[in-house]
């Protein structure tokens, strides 16, 4: 299984001097398995990039968006397999109580917020919504949650031959703690994640940025790496980086946080066009 970083950022795109290690694109990765079978986690700007490195005889692909805020659909139109004839385009994403998938990503593709509509586009689109179910897409074994994130929101745990890929971009489970973590199985998101090969999960917020914002959906970076560890993960990718920090400040939040919790596993920051070999 082969994963990239397409787009790391959250809330709002980026991009500028100050960002081009780190990256200015929001959320996108994707994941290659070992039978060539493509995965696609969220459609932040950074997804735009994927569909130019995507070879132009690509036939299907599936997408999988966590949730429908705008940093993770805003690329959506700008993928370029949505505008070519016969190429099979799966969009999965949580269930609602209000309006269906299909119709909210329509509300999105329409005047007068684009001026493309679902139906003008040229591939075979097809919707399917998830809440909390395991199924097979290809070569791999996709399981969804709801996680505690405003509206809903689902995280993904991916399994093929043998490792999981755990992805909880956008999560805040610490909400209502004093004390943070608590045992696993009141955790949200611990089933997703417990023992993955790699977690990708949100960490947009320092310790004191944090303390003026529960609530928001989002993971301190310190409470992300306790969350990892709880789920005794053995990688542990930071992710969904606030807008405002630069690669600088992610430099030193994220050094400072691992000197004052020294997590037996290794943690890697996510930087756009960083890729992982899972075996």
């Amino acid at each position: 299984m082969k994963v990239r970083l397409w787009g790391t950022r959250g809330s709002l795109a980026s991009p500028g001097p100050d960002t081009v290690r780190y990256g200015g694109n929001t959320s996108c990765v994707s994941v290659t398995g070992s039978e060539g079978g493509l995965l696609v986690l969220d459609a932040g700007t950074g997804i735009r990039l994927l569909g130019q490195y995507l070879a132009p005889d690509l036939t299907c692909v599936n997408i999988l968006l966590t949730h429908l805020h705008m940093d993770h659909v805003q690329g959506l139109p700008f993928f370029m397999p949505l505008r070519r004839p016969g190429v099979e385009v799966h969009i999965w994403g949580p269930a609602s109580t209000t309006l269906n998938l299909e119709a909210r990503i329509k509300r999105y593709l329409s005047p007068p917020l684009f001026p493309v509509r679902v139906r003008d586009l040229l591939s075979e689109l097809y919707f399917h919504e998830l809440a909390t179910r395991s199924i097979e897409i290809g070569e791999f074994l996709v399981s969804a949650q709801m996680i505690l994130h405003p509206n809903p929101t689902v995280g993904y745990r991916i399994q093929e031959r043998g490792v999981a890929l755990t992805y909880l971009p956008d999560h805040e489970p610490a909400l209502g703690c004093q004390t943070f973590p608590h045992r696993g199985e009141w955790t949200s998101g611990y089933a997703l994640a417990e023992g993955a090969d790699l977690l990708i999960h949100d960490s947009q917020f320092t310790t004191m940025e944090y303390q003026a914002r529960p609530g928001f959906g989002h993971s301190s970076i310190p409470d992300a790496i306790r969350f990892a560890g709880l789920a005794g993960v053995r990688q542990f990718v930071p992710f969904h980086h606030d807008p405002s920090h630069s690669d600088d400040q992610l430099d030193r939040f994220i050094a400072e946080s691992l000197a004052e919790l020294q997590p037996p596993f290794e943690v890697t920051p996510g930087m756009e066009g960083m890729t992982f070999q899972l075996d």
